[in-house]
C-alpha cells in the first residue's frame, strides 16, 4: 500500500506516523470515504490529506477519537467536510484547545523543535460540528461505519470507530508500545469501558498510538487498568504495572 498506509481489512487502512506514533485510519467505499483523526496541525493534516489522496479521489468525512490536539489540530484542513466526534469532544476542545496549544508550544520550544511549535501555534482549533451522545451509524459509500460512546477512559468523551466487517478504531483508549496516559482520564471507569470494546472486538483493533492489535491484548489492557486501580486504593502507587510516574499520574485522577 503506498504512502505509508496498511491495510488492516477490506478496504481500511492505518498510517502509523513517527511523529508520537500515532495512527490514523481511512475507510474506502463507493464514491467516499472516510477518515480517523487529524494529526496535529495544518503541516501534519496536510501530509496525511496527500496521503488519503493517493489512495482516493473521493469526498471524506472526517472523525476524531477524541479532543487531544494530536488527534484534532488538523480538522481545518478537513473542511467543508463533515467532522464527527462525540458532544464531550467538541465541548472539550472548546474549553481547552488554548490551554494545550500553550502547552504544546512551550514543550516544543523547549526542545528546540521551533519550526513544529511555530505550526501549532497557527493551527486552528476547529471543533466537530456532527455530535455523538451515544451511537451513530453513518455510510460511507454503502459501508456502514458505527461511531460508539463506550462510556469514559482515556476522557471523558472517547469514540470508538466500528467498521462494519471487522475494524475498531480504538483511540486512545488502547496503547501500544507506551503505558496509557492518565492526564485527562478517569481511571476507576476505564477498564469498564474496555471491558464493552472488548466485546465489540472480533478483529484487528488500531489503538491511537503504536502497533494494531487484537481483543487478546484489549482484554490484557484491561486487567493492567484493574491492578492499577487496585495499587492506587491499597496506597501502592510503586507496585502497578505501569512506571512510578505513570502510577502517580492515575492515583491523581483516580475518583
Amino acid at each position: 500500500m503506498t504512502a505509508g498506509w496498511v491495510e488492516v481489512g477490506e478496504g481500511v487502512l492505518v498510517r502509523r506516523h513517527a511523529e508520537l506514533d500515532l495512527n490514523c485510519g481511512l475507510v474506502l467505499g463507493d464514491g467516499a470515504c472516510l477518515v480517523v483523526d487529524s494529526r496535529s496541525h495544518l503541516g501534519e493534516a496536510a501530509d496525511l490529506i496527500a496521503a488519503v489522496r493517493s489512495v482516493t479521489p473521493h469526498p471524506w468525512t472526517l472523525v476524531n477519537t477524541h479532543a487531544h490536539y494530536d488527534h484534532c489540530f488538523g480538522n481545518a484542513a478537513f473542511r467543508p467536510a463533515e467532522v464527527w466526534a462525540t458532544r464531550g469532544c467538541a465541548a472539550d476542545l472548546v474549553a481547552t484547545g488554548e490551554q494545550q496549544r500553550a502547552a504544546v508550544v512551550r514543550q516544543l520550544r523547549d526542545a528546540g523543535r521551533t519550526r513544529t511549535a511555530d505550526l501549532v501555534a497557527a493551527a486552528p482549533i476547529d471543533p466537530p460540528d456532527h455530535l455523538v451522545d451515544d451511537v451513530a451509524h453513518l455510510d460511507v459509500g454503502g459501508r456502514e461505519v458505527v461511531l460508539r460512546f463506550l462510556g469514559r477512559g482515556h476522557t471523558d468523551h472517547d469514540l470508538v470507530v466500528e467498521v462494519a466487517d471487522g475494524v475498531i478504531f480504538a483511540g486512545d483508549l488502547v496503547e501500544e508500545g507506551a503505558p496509557p496516559a492518565f492526564d485527562d482520564a478517569f481511571p476507576a471507569e476505564w477498564p469498564a469501558t474496555l471491558g464493552r470494546l472488548h466485546g465489540l472486538a472480533g478483529g484487528p483493533v488500531v489503538p491511537g498510538h503504536g502497533a494494531v492489535v487484537d481483543a487478546a491484548f484489549v482484554g490484557a489492557q484491561r486487567e493492567e487498568l484493574l491492578a492499577v486501580v487496585a495499587a492506587v486504593r491499597a496506597g501502592r502507587t510503586d507496585d502497578g504495572p505501569y512506571d512510578p510516574a505513570t502510577m502517580r499520574t492515575a492515583a491523581r485522577r483516580l475518583r
